[in-house]
């Protein structure tokens, strides 16, 4: 986009159909630079995750029950923005150029010499079926599909809606906006023509958690509606494709679907748990109540470091202590070689495989996220006398340093990093809540209990968490969890995220 000296410039971006991953990669791009974002009702809230720190959050939602912003006010507020300097996104549901009243918001901006951007998005009209195991075109089947507004009532004699071509049409009908307005509209189509027995569905929330599906006929699909009580916004599709849906949908029958859940490990190890619920597909909740930081004293890491090979084994417990102990490596400028004559030792998989990405292998390694384990599997290959150095969180166990001591071991402990509590969002968090939108909370750590309770400070926690499943990874976690007088629900066999996740989804299928 060019931009032009004291003047600010307005993107009108796509947020693509609900799953914030559909977002185009320069939507995100734009997103993640703006001074201001205005967000319609339709936009996953989870996009906005990925404004910069000190942007501007602006809700211009529109719904069947009344508008946030009316489009006027909308349209002047971004030339406004602009001419203020600042870098504005306009982000729409779906995308903007469909049923969006984009053009309105370009015109006004074009008058007013603002440069300007679209980026286009997904559409609801083709994600939403999709997702639900309904393809628009379908060989011999539908070679044509046609979106339509349902926002206008289709018994009005206002209605600019020819009824009597678009029942001609041998395609597939796409309606948007139409739910409060599904009989009247079958109606139409059946007296013009359309059989009362041509297959419809309707997909409510397309592509997100909450995605939900009714299928019927023309004649009946306004009972079925009002049955499921399903509400907007959802997608009506009416043609012989849906008749597909039995027989193609996916999305249903990944073991997560429908559920969301909420990952309480620090951001920069979320996103691997969050990759993996997606997978099953589940959509994951971010809230993280821990992140680390450096020790306040750093001398004992130091002191550590400037002696590297005195030590006979280095033993890591955690991917952080790994992460902070090269980094300090870096820092003080010492030479990995140092770590020649060193034996190292990890905590599981993961941990070794930190290690190893520096290229350094690891001896010997232990059980995941229990340090009991690798005491196991050392044996007879650590002495008495030898030197051990112990990396470690300024709050962890000392289980493991202890019995080195004890079986005759020098070991010196230093605190790599610290596990600091953070709250983020609480407010976000009690709501989805108290509305029951978490179907599970997963806890990685004692710590993670710890600091989500301390972030519930205030609130009534155990009525919050009535029937949401509590995960916990292993043994030490779930003893924390029962402390606090709760029931676990799921703890794996094998302390691991993946084992974890199985665990998980054994539990919501009744297995």
């Amino acid at each position: 986009m060019i931009e032009r000296a004291g003047i600010g410039t307005v993107a009108l971006v796509g947020a693509g159909p609900g799953d914030p991953r559909l977002i185009t990669v320069r939507g995100r791009e734009l997103l993640e630079r703006a001074d201001v974002i205005v967000y319609d009702r339709l936009a996953s809230p989870r996009l906005l995750r990925a404004a910069k720190p000190g942007a501007e959050l602006i809700y211009a939602g529109k719904s069947p029950e009344g508008n946030a912003l009316d489009q006027e006010e909308i349209s002047l507020l971004l030339v406004r923005l602009a001419q203020a300097g600042k870098s504005v996104v306009r982000l729409k549901g779906g995308d903007p150029s469909v049923f969006a009243r984009v053009g309105e918001e370009m015109e006004l901006l074009a008058a007013n010499g603002i440069p300007y951007e679209i980026v286009p998005g997904i559409t609801s009209a083709l994600a939403a079926p999709i997702f639900a195991g309904i393809p628009v075109t379908y060989k011999n089947v539908a070679s044509s599909f046609h979106v339509i507004s349902g926002h206008e009532d289709p018994d009005s004699p206002e209605t600019s809606h020819d009824w009597e071509a678009i029942s001609r049409l041998s395609g597939t009908l796409v309606f948007l906006m139409g739910v409060s307005r599904l009989q009247a509209i079958a109606s139409q189509l059946m007296h013009h023509g359309r059989s009362p027995q041509t297959p419809v569905a309707l997909v409510r929330w397309g592509t997100r958690v909450e995605q939900e599906t009714v299928s019927g006929t023309l004649a009946d699909i306004a009972d079925r509606v009002a049955a499921a009580g399903l509400k907007n916004p959802a997608v009506i599709i009416v043609g012989e494709v849906v008749a597909l849906r039995d027989k193609i949908r996916w999305v249903e029958k990944r073991p997560l679907f429908g559920r969301r859940i909420v990952v309480t490990r620090s951001r920069s190890q979320a996103s691997e748990t969050s990759r993996l619920i997606e997978e099953l597909g589940g959509e994951p909740y971010e809230y993280p109540v821990i992140e680390t930081a450096w020790p306040d004293d750093l001398t004992p890491f130091d002191a550590a470091l400037a002696n590297l090979p005195q030590y006979d084994w280095l033993i890591f417990t955690s991917v952080n202590a790994v992460e902070m102990f090269f980094q300090r490596m870096r820092h003080n400028r010492v030479d990995i070689r140092s770590l020649a004559s060193v034996r190292i030792a990890a905590v599981g998989q993961k941990t070794a495989q930190a290690v190893e990405r520096y290229g350094l292998l690891v001896e010997v390694v232990g059980e995941e996220f229990i340090a009991e384990g690798l005491l196991d599997v050392l044996g007879d290959r650590i002495a008495p006398g030898q030197k051990v150095l112990f990396p470690r969180a300024d709050i962890a166990r000392r289980v493991l340093p202890d019995a080195l001591r004890q079986a005759g071991c020098d070991v010196t402990e230093f605190d790599a990093y610290r596990t600091v509590a953070v709250a983020d969002e609480t407010q976000e968090l009690v709501t989805m809540l108290r509305s029951k939108q978490i179907d599970v909370i997963t806890f990685t750590s004692g710590s993670t209990v710890k600091n989500l309770f301390a972030a519930l400070e205030g609130h009534d926690a155990a009525d919050l968490l009535q029937g949401v499943v509590l995960a916990a990874i292993g043994p030490q976690t779930a003893k924390a969890l029962q402390e606090r007088g709760l029931q676990v629900d799921v703890m794996p066999d094998t302390y691991t995220i993946p084992a974890l996740l199985a665990a998980l989804t054994a539990h919501l299928n009744g297995e």
